[in-house]
């Protein structure tokens, strides 16, 4: 009993002296300005937002995760002369959850402390709480910039899917700090060949009014 009673006491201290210098940590980076940016999947809308601002002289990295169709990306930032140098897309995530789970490693290894989340009203409470949860508790400030839908909204939140994800992400805010999964399928916009996409052939969300390219003669 006692050798539990000093081990809880031990835990107790090491999460209390971990808690306390993250905390300096994020007061720090929150003095910051944003460092990248972290686009949401789920509207096209949102890399039309990013690829204006990039388009005006937006010089952050940007990380897309599971977006629109890739090609659909690069003509949204061609439309509007957009650089592209600066935009990686990651494809591996299918949730919520794994857009900042398969984001984590690339932000860390852009040595990212203050980051922006682009998101839809709609989806913010989750998107909010996730973010505050698993990128903070890697010393990431998070910084949501909201950006309005057209039409019906792709992310359909109800307070089950809230508490589920909030929960698996507090323990998942611990198991990353030893354990990190990698996507394999983290490459850049400027790497997207648009010919060879359109010789597949490939749709876009209607709102982005995109005209997709002729893939020539066969």
């Amino acid at each position: 009993m006692r050798c539990q009673r000093w081990l809880w006491l031990a835990l107790l201290l090491g999460l209390t002296i971990w808690g306390s210098s993250l905390a300096t940590q994020l007061y720090r980076h929150a003095q910051q300005p944003p460092d990248a940016v972290l686009v949401l999947g789920g509207s096209i809308r949102r890399e039309i937002v990013v690829a204006d601002a990039v388009a005006q002289g937006n010089p952050l990295p940007i990380l897309i995760s599971h977006g629109a169709a890739p090609p659909c990306t690069r003509l949204v930032f061609e439309r509007v002369a957009a650089p592209i140098d600066q935009v990686w897309l990651e494809s591996c995530a299918e949730s919520t959850f794994d857009n900042y789970r398969y984001s984590l490693p690339t932000l860390k290894q852009w040595g990212t402390q203050h980051v922006v989340v682009v998101t839809s009203p709609t989806h913010v409470p989750r998107a909010a709480w996730l973010a505050r949860i698993l990128l903070s508790s890697h010393g990431i400030w998070v910084e949501m910039q909201l950006v309005e839908e057209i039409g019906i909204p792709a992310n359909v939140e109800t307070p089950l899917k809230t508490v589920l994800d909030v929960g698996r992400s507090l323990a998942w805010a611990i198991i990353s700090q030893l354990y990190r999964p990698v996507c394999d399928r983290v490459f850049p916009l400027s790497s997207v060949d648009l010919a060879e996409w359109a010789a597949q052939g490939f749709q876009c969300e209607h709102q982005a009014d995109i005209q997709i390219p002729d893939s020539g003669p066969n």
